[in-house]
C-alpha cells in the first residue's frame, strides 16, 4: 500500500537532510518521527551497549521475539561520508530485520576529524569481535556484514581484508556474508575531494583503502544492491567489485532497482516505502541463504581454549 502524500513529504525532507542539504544537528526530531512511523514493532532493543571504551564505540541490538536456532546475525554500518551519522537514525533497519527473525546490531564508529582511516575500520572490527563473542555465540551463528554508502564500504573492506579481524578480533569466525548497498568499493578515496583528508594516511598506498583490491576466492558470499537513480555513488563501484569477485571465483549477486536513488535505497527498508523496491525482501532472502550454510571455523579458535 502506498504512503500518503504527507508521509512522502516527510520522508523527502528526511532524505534531503541525510543527503547533506541541512546540518546534522537539526535532524533528531524528524528522525524520531520517521522511526516512529517506519520501524516495525514486536522487537526488543538494547541501546548504547559498549564494545569499546570510547564514547562512539557503542551499539544497539535488535532482537526478535523468537530467534530461529540457526539464524544469522546482521551487523549494520550506516553511511555519512565518514563525517556524520548515528546508530539511532537506523532504528527502522534494525527493527525490520529483527521482525523477520534476525538479531541485528547497529554500531556507531568514530568519525572524522576525531578519527580517520583506518581508525573507523578498527572500530568496525572491534564491533564485529564483540558481536561474535556476545551475540553470534562464538561463531555458531554466521555474522553477515551489511552497510549503506560509506557503511557499505566499511562492511566490504572488513569482509575482504582479513587484517582487521586478525588484529582486532582474532578469535572471531570469518564473516558469513556481505550485503553492500551503494558502496564506493572501487574509487580512490585518497584523491577524491570530499574524502582526501579522511584517507590521507593511505596516500602512499591507495589500494589498502579500496575494497575491490582485496577480492579473493575466500571472500564470503556477497549481495550488492544499487539504485539506478543514484547520483552520489557511481555505478562502476558495484560493477567493478562484482567483476573482481566473480573472476576470483567468489559468490556474488547484483540487484539493481529502477527509480531508486542513493538515500531511497536504504529508506525502502522502512515500512511506508517498501512498495518502492523489494530491498528488505532481497536482504532477508540472502540472510536466510547464508544462515543455511555451515558456519566457518574461527581462524583463531585456539585462543578460546588457551
Amino acid at each position: 500500500m502506498r504512503t500518503t502524500s504527507a508521509a512522502i513529504a516527510l520522508f523527502a525532507g528526511i532524505a534531503a537532510e541525510w543527503a547533506g542539504c541541512a546540518g546534522y544537528e537539526g535532524k533528531s526530531l524528524r528522525e524520531r518521527v520517521f522511526n516512529l512511523i517506519a520501524a516495525d514493532g514486536g522487537v526488543t532493543r538494547r541501546e548504547g551497549v559498549p564494545y569499546g571504551p570510547l564514547p562512539r564505540q557503542k551499539l544497539d541490538i535488535y532482537e526478535p521475539a523468537r530467534t530461529p536456532e540457526k539464524a544469522g546475525v546482521a551487523l549494520f554500518f550506516y553511511g555519512g561520508g565518514w563525517r556524520e551519522g548515528q546508530r539511532a537514525t537506523y532504528r527502522f533497519v534494525g527493527a525490520a530485520l529483527a521482525a523477520r527473525g534476525f538479531v541485528t546490531v547497529i554500531a556507531d564508529y568514530r568519525l572524522f576529524p576525531e578519527a580517520a582511516f583506518p581508525e573507523f575500520m578498527e572500530d568496525a572490527a572491534r564491533a564485529y569481535g564483540w558481536v561474535d563473542d556476545h551475540v553470534a555465540r562464538n561463531g555458531k551463528r554466521p555474522i553477515v556484514l551489511i552497510g549503506h554508502s560509506a557503511g557499505a564500504y566499511m562492511a566490504a573492506l572488513l569482509a575482504l581484508d582479513p587484517s582487521y579481524l586478525a588484529r582486532f578480533a582474532p578469535c572471531a569466525a570469518a564473516p558469513g556474508g556481505l550485503v553492500g548497498m551503494a558502496g564506493p568499493y572501487s574509487f580512490d578515496p585518497t584523491t577524491w575531494p570530499t574524502t582526501r583528508e579522511v584517507f590521507s594516511r593511505a596516500a602512499n598506498d591507495p589500494d589498502k583503502a579500496r575494497p575491490v583490491a582485496f577480492a579473493s576466492s575466500t571472500a564470503p558470499p556477497a549481495l550488492l544492491l544499487y539504485g539506478l537513480r543514484d547520483d552520489v555513488v557511481g555505478a562502476e563501484n558495484r560493477l567493478k567489485l562484482a567483476k573482481a569477485l566473480t573472476e576470483q571465483g567468489a559468490s556474488v549477486q547484483r540487484i539493481d532497482y529502477p527509480g531508486i536513488g542513493h538515500i531511497g535505497l536504504v529508506m525502502a527498508i522502512g515500512r511506508p516505502l517498501r512498495w518502492r523496491a523489494p530491498v528488505l525482501d532481497d536482504i532477508v532472502d540472502f540472510l536466510g541463504s547464508v544462515s543455511a550454510r555451515p558456519p566457518k571455523a574461527a581462524p583463531g579458535q585456539n585462543c578460546r581454549e588457551s
